[in-house]
């Protein structure tokens, strides 16, 4: 639009430049060119205010389009910034509230037990000490005779303050912050044996699970500045607490999932061993009972053997009692009931 109107303002000077040189020549139509000069000055600006006012309205009417874009863009990028502003502020929000609500870490160790584990192989929400207090771990998992019980901790601002010294390169700010993740946690043994280790329902120690391995290598390469100890020798030795990240979790877990099938394999053995011995005695016993029946079999067949035996000599009698002169005596232990009288009659002769 600049160089428009240059050119316009530079085509009016030539213009002008024009009519004055020629007045200048012939004098003589100095009063009709002039009038010539105006009506054509007159039109010129006429037509050069027309031409102006029509840029005008098409340049502003463009300006202002373009200005409503860039304000429709300008309020879309100040919006997405809000929606962002607004997500950090509720993840920061829900990080610094992990210990009120469960949160994230309670959610990974919940989602490591689902992936590992038979849902009958652990628990939520145990009751260790029924009688002594309410409190409930996170999760328990169970062992052949008790429990072990897990629970999770993320003290984020006291791990956010040791990232923070440690990218500012302040070294007594993050001696100062690493102290006090220590004492965090110091804290956390503390109160998870006293409240959820009770031996024999549950297990001589317990697992207090952090949810990043950035966390878990910051406690492992701890030591105490007096006494030089690791961190997680001392919450192992004074509080029985055994400190594991995600991959240690799992590797944990995977090794109860092994011990869980080895001690349900070694449970069936047993179990086969006992009713093949519980066989065995049963099998002696029915061998001996075979024996006493052989032995009662044997009794009958004898007592059926002197029952036909007997039966053959009465039947005998009973055939030399009707025919008396019949010379058959089959059985020569017995005598003939003829012989037996003629016996009795010279007895009672004589």
């Amino acid at each position: 639009m600049d160089t428009l109107i240059i050119v316009l303002v530079v085509a009016v000077l030539i213009v002008n430049l024009a009519f004055y040189f020629k007045l200048k020549k012939d004098p003589k139509t100095e009063d009709s060119e002039v009038g010539k000069l105006k009506d054509d000055m007159n039109a010129l600006k006429s037509s050069l205010s027309e031409s102006f006012s029509s840029m005008s309205k098409e340049v502003a009417k463009d300006m202002t389009g373009a200005l409503t874009r860039v304000d429709e863009k300008v309020a879309s990028f100040n919006k997405q910034v809000e929606d962002i502003q607004t997500s950090q502020n509720n993840f920061s929000r829900i990080l610094a509230g992990v210990k009120q609500y469960g949160g994230l870490s309670e959610f990974s160790l919940a989602n490591l037990l689902q992936d590992l584990l038979p849902s009958s192989q652990y628990i939520a929400n145990a009751k260790m000490k029924p009688e002594e207090t309410r409190d409930l771990v996170e999760f328990a998992i169970k062992l052949q005779n008790n429990y072990l019980p897990i629970d999770s901790h993320w003290p984020i601002e006291k791990y956010k303050a040791v990232d923070e010294a440690f990218q500012n390169n302040d070294k007594d700010a993050l001696t100062s912050a690493r102290h006090d993740l220590a004492s965090a946690f110091r804290a956390k043994s503390k109160s998870v044996n006293q409240k959820y280790i009770n031996p024999p329902m549950s297990t001589d120690f317990a697992i207090v699970y952090v949810p990043i391995e950035g966390l878990y290598a910051e406690l492992a390469s701890y030591r105490d500045p007096k006494t030089k100890e690791l961190l997680m020798e001392e919450l192992r030795k004074k509080y029985k607490i055994t400190i594991a990240g995600p991959n240690t979790m799992c590797a944990l877990i995977q090794s109860f999932h092994l011990g869980f099938q080895t001690l349900r394999v070694q449970k069936h053995a047993t179990q086969i061993y006992d009713d093949l011995k519980n066989i065995t005695t049963r099998f002696s016993k029915h061998f001996d009972n075979v024996l006493v029946l052989r032995k009662k079999l044997e009794e009958a067949m004898t007592v059926v053997d002197s029952f036909g035996k007997d039966a053959r000599s009465i039947t005998r009698t009973l055939e030399n009692i009707k025919d008396p002169d019949g010379d058959d005596n089959p059985d020569p232990d017995s005598p003939s009931p003829v012989a037996a009288y003629g016996q009795i009659d010279k007895r009672k002769v004589s």
